[in-house]
């Protein structure tokens, strides 16, 4: 058994693992996760990065917050001294730099280099990006495939036309029965959401749907408009039940609207033969051909008749000229 002043060898593990840039690499790539510890954005020369405060990097090193899946291949630090001397090897390295604070989201590059616990370091290290060019690959794959879309074949076409509309209702009943629910519980007082935080930009995908509910109490003063609204909802429903006849002539032209939507018929101004030949390139027949030009001879015979009209004036003139001069 190892006594106090005797190392250990999970202690002697850590200094020697860390001295290869390649696991610091990996170490990194941990830290630069949602499980590594919590950052802040702020714009140093003009552009947005993250920085946290050297203190809580090396108090997350030595005791992670709580839930945190430490990765198997790292071991962990047994010391605030081990957690810094690799701070100051991710210094050294480049993974990070020291920077100081000019203003409330503003930060400015350390002419200090060195690490403190009490300073603040900006991550220059992106973390590992193949997913980053991977969905990069994918974007560009899709804006081509986008562009080719004339040339596509009919059926998919129509299975891109269905997927669009089938979205577009999915999410206008999704709304609505988002805003009827609140409006229901609202009511009663309290403020209730279906995926509070669906439309929320500055979350990413996964945080976009969670929590799925939220349900708090409403804040005071609002009595008179939870009345107005519950009597207005009174009467529509009042409307439906005893005006049958126009509510179900209501949901019948929602049903047409979204028929017509699916087959492309809403506001379609082509015949059904047009639809099927838009793809194929515009070719005069030979009927219309000729046509053309029959209409362009005809042209030219007009044409000819009044140049024949006004050389018969112009002889005219020139014979009355004639006789005028030699009468005189």
């Amino acid at each position: 058994m190892a006594t106090k002043d005797e190392p250990t060898e999970d202690s002697d593990e850590v200094p020697s693992f860390y001295e290869e840039e390649e696991n610091l690499k990996i170490l990194c790539n941990f830290l630069r996760t949602n499980d590594g510890p919590a950052v802040r954005e702020a714009i140093e020369m003009e552009k947005r990065v993250q920085y946290l405060k050297g203190e809580k990097l090396v108090n997350f090193l030595v005791e992670p917050k709580k839930g945190t899946k430490w990765p198997t291949n790292l071991p962990k630090f047994t010391s605030r001294e081990e957690a810094i001397e690799v701070c100051k090897d991710l210094c050294r390295l480049q993974f990070m730099h020291r920077s100081e604070k000019r203003g409330k989201g503003d930060l400015a590059v350390s002419r200090v280099r060195d690490f403190d616990e009490a300073g603040y370091f900006t991550w220059m290290y992106e973390g590992d990006k193949t997913f980053s060019h991977m969905m990069t690959t994918v974007l560009i794959g899709g804006f081509l495939f986008c562009t080719c879309f004339p040339i596509w074949p009919n059926f998919l076409k129509i299975f891109v036309w269905y997927m669009s509309v089938s979205l577009l209702i999915f999410m206008f009943f999704l709304v609505t029965t988002r805003g009827v629910l609140f409006l229901f519980v609202w009511i009663l007082g309290y403020d209730f959401w279906f995926l509070p935080n669906l439309f929320d930009e500055s979350l990413n995908f996964t945080d976009s749907f969670k929590p799925v509910v939220s349900l708090e109490k409403t804040k005071d003063g609002q009595l008179m408009y939870r009345v107005g609204i519950a009597v207005a909802f009174s009467s529509f429903c009042y409307w439906a039940v005893t005006q049958p006849s126009e509510f179900d002539g209501f949901i019948a032209a929602q049903g047409d609207f979204i028929s017509d939507l699916y087959k492309g018929t809403l506001l379609s101004d082509m015949s059904q033969k047009d639809k099927d030949e838009i793809d194929k390139p515009k070719m005069a027949s030979l009927e219309d051909l000729l046509k053309t030009l029959d209409s362009d001879d005809q042209e030219e015979e007009v044409l000819s008749e009044e140049d024949e009209v006004a050389a018969l004036l112009d002889n005219l003139v020139d014979e009355e000229e004639l006789i005028m001069g030699d009468e005189e």
